[in-house]
């Protein structure tokens, strides 16, 4: 049983609340043994969402456009109207300087991680580059869609359509459903070389979650013959300790996993992928973390922050934590063991003496300023 590491003091001339801590673990299941599937914290490498890009004009607009003093906006429908057989006159685009129902904008389609196919049709959206003041009300002209910079110019789709504004905050962006139509097909390659690459989450990226990910791997696909003939089965490594040829998978480092394709598989890679991430781990132990949202009020913390010998002095409240606490002020639930204050103890503590949450959030942050919290803090 863990030891009380907190205890509020009594100073002369001033109130100060005294509270005690009960810490009760309930648990249906022992955590040490809580399962997780790859797929929950990676994904295939290549398996990325894709922006499309381009640059538009909207008409339509009930002369909230960007008008006569914007050259760009006007350029562009000069452009736009020479390319459909209306030439302009003498006067050039300065015959256009009373188009006020006219913006010129950017425009950006998002394909999916799965990719699409020709003639598949998802949402853009649309934002002013001018001094337009709305778009609500307008309609996208035909507008050529491009691929990443590296593609050159490309045209990977087009997109057109009425425009919503969603937030009436921010009326010069707006969204057209299933306005974007491809006209190409976008698949992501996921192999390369007969090799996978797993891409472990941001939050998951660790050195130890990327070993035990391959180790798991490994522990599940073997060669028994040495041949290059892998069999899947479940245990331990079998007969690497000696050749370790038949190993195929690598931590590259704390993100990245690469597995070699079984040749049994190398016609059927999806087969593969599916098995590699239904496979289950036991959930990692990644770095102690404590998140904290300012905005909100919320602070998440690890069941595992721990936090030094440290004196908290916050109003009429005197909170220490530590293991050498005097023995007249102290009485420790199992004296035999010593262990560090948790965290979550000390904001539970606080919280029960109705501490504000923005008061909280600065003791937690003045304890990692003094080198005494035991963990990652993270501020949104």
């Amino acid at each position: 049983m863990q030891r009380h590491l907190l205890h509020p003091t009594r100073t002369p001339g001033r109130l100060l609340a005294t509270f005690a801590l009960v810490a009760l673990s309930l648990s249906v299941a022992d955590s040490a043994h809580a399962q997780i599937r790859l797929k929950n914290i990676c994904r295939v490498k290549g398996q990325e969402a894709n922006t499309l890009h381009g640059l538009g004009l909207v008409v339509g607009l009930r002369g909230s456009g960007d008008g006569g003093g914007f050259l760009p906006a006007i350029r562009s429908l000069a452009t736009a109207m020479q390319l459909m057989g209306s030439e302009i006159g003498k006067g050039g685009a300065a015959e256009l300087k009373d188009a006020r129902n006219v913006a010129l904008v950017s425009v950006t389609a998002e394909v999916p991680e799965a990719g699409a196919r020709q003639g598949d049709e998802i949402d853009c959206y649309v934002s002013s580059i001018g001094a337009a003041k709305t778009l609500e009300g307008g309609r996208l002209f035909l507008t050529a869609l491009m691929g990443p910079q590296a593609e050159g110019m490309r045209i990977y789709a087009f997109a057109e359509g009425s425009l919503h504004v969603d937030d009436p905050k921010y009326p010069t962006t707006a969204k057209i459903h299933k306005g974007c139509r491809l006209e190409e097909d976008f698949l992501n390659v996921f192999t390369k070389n007969n090799k996978i690459t797993l891409v472990i989450d941001e939050h998951h990226a660790d050195f130890e979650v990327a070993q035990e990910i391959a180790e798991l791997i490994n522990s599940n696909w073997y060669d028994t013959s040495h041949t290059g003939a892998l069999h899947r089965g479940p245990g331990r490594l079998m007969g690497f300790e000696a050749d370790r040829s038949g190993i195929i998978a690598k931590a590259v480092n704390q993100k990245f996993v690469e597995v070699a394709i079984p040749p049994a598989y190398r016609d059927q890679p999806v087969g593969f992928v599916s098995e590699v991430l239904g496979m289950t781990l036991a959930e990692p132990q990644t770095a102690a973390r404590v998140v904290v949202n300012e905005r909100a009020g919320s602070v998440v913390i690890g069941a595992d922050v721990e936090i030094g010998s440290v004196v908290v002095s916050h109003k009429n409240i005197v909170v220490e934590t530590g293991d050498n606490l005097p023995a007249e002020r102290f009485v420790g639930v199992d004296p035999g063991e010593v262990q560090t204050a948790k965290l979550k103890a000390l904001v539970a503590a606080l919280n029960a003496v109705k501490v504000p949450t923005t008061d909280i959030i600065q003791i937690i942050k003045d304890i990692e300023r003094n080198g005494k919290l035991h963990g990652q803090l993270i501020v949104e």
